[in-house]
């Protein structure tokens, strides 16, 4: 064997002998691989049951996140990293993911509102709007809220969303039957006149309660929205029916 051949295989021995000593001394101290500890499961188990496994077995521990739901109790781990049964060094911090009650808030009363003051009160809640509905209606202003889902004190989670019906102002052509009840006949003539209503049939019925010829009832109920005008029949009062008989008989 030439100079160059025993050179070779000297050094191709000692390189040996460094891989194995690398590998099963020097490595092992480096990673610290004998101190290194299957880390238990923490799953479903409560946050002080976990913190006292990891304290006893030389972790450190951190909340890194929080999930709130209605389906587990409070404080109960739901996740960790690393995972379980992963070997770690002593000293490691374990992250845990923590169940909390879901965050619910009072619904503000919205009714009377507008869509922009609504808005404004949902968001300091931490709520938003969901759903916008409108409609024509005869007393109440354009862009006005008339209705809400769900209603004012009522419970909802944080970050929900509530339904809104929001008044379009009164509809075109539109005819709403006033309240004719107790009026004198000549004052409820006038006031379905101001409607845009005429008068329909009158019947008369003896009622000795109320002053005569006051109205006891109407044949469309008052707040009605009407299409197109129709006639209102009434009901009057008299003292007796026999003096109403004998007036039409005198025409």
């Amino acid at each position: 064997m030439n100079k160059m051949g025993k050179y070779i295989l000297v050094f191709g021995i000692l390189g040996g002998f460094t891989l194995v000593a690398f590998n099963s001394m020097i490595m092992p101290w480096y990673i610290r691989k004998s101190h290194s500890i299957p880390l238990m499961n923490l799953k479903n188990k409560p946050l002080s049951r976990a913190q006292e496994i990891l304290k006893s077995e030389g972790f450190k521990i951190l909340i890194h996140d929080t999930v709130y739901t209605s389906t587990v109790l409070s404080d109960i781990v739901l996740d960790q990293f690393p995972k379980p049964y992963s070997r770690v060094k002593e000293g490691r911090t374990v992250r845990l993911s923590i169940s909390q009650p879901e965050r619910v808030v009072e619904v503000p009363n919205l009714i009377g509102q507008t869509k922009r003051n609504a808005e404004l009160m949902l968001q300091q809640m931490g709520l938003l709007i969901d759903t916008v509905y409108s409609e024509y209606h005869p007393e109440i202003l354009s862009g006005v809220i008339i209705w809400q889902s769900p209603k004012g004190g009522d419970v909802l989670r944080k970050g929900n969303g509530v339904h809104l019906n929001i008044s379009k102002g009164k509809p075109p052509n539109f005819f709403q039957v006033p309240e004719l009840y107790t009026l004198s006949k000549t004052v409820a003539e006038k006031r379905l006149k101001k409607a845009g209503l005429s008068l329909g049939k009158v019947e008369f019925k003896q009622d000795t309660t109320l002053i005569p010829y006051t109205v006891l009832d109407q044949s469309i109920i008052p707040g009605t929205v009407l299409e197109r005008p129709s006639p209102v029949d009434i009901i009057v009062s008299v003292d007796n029916l026999q003096d109403i008989f004998k007036q039409m008989m005198d025409r």
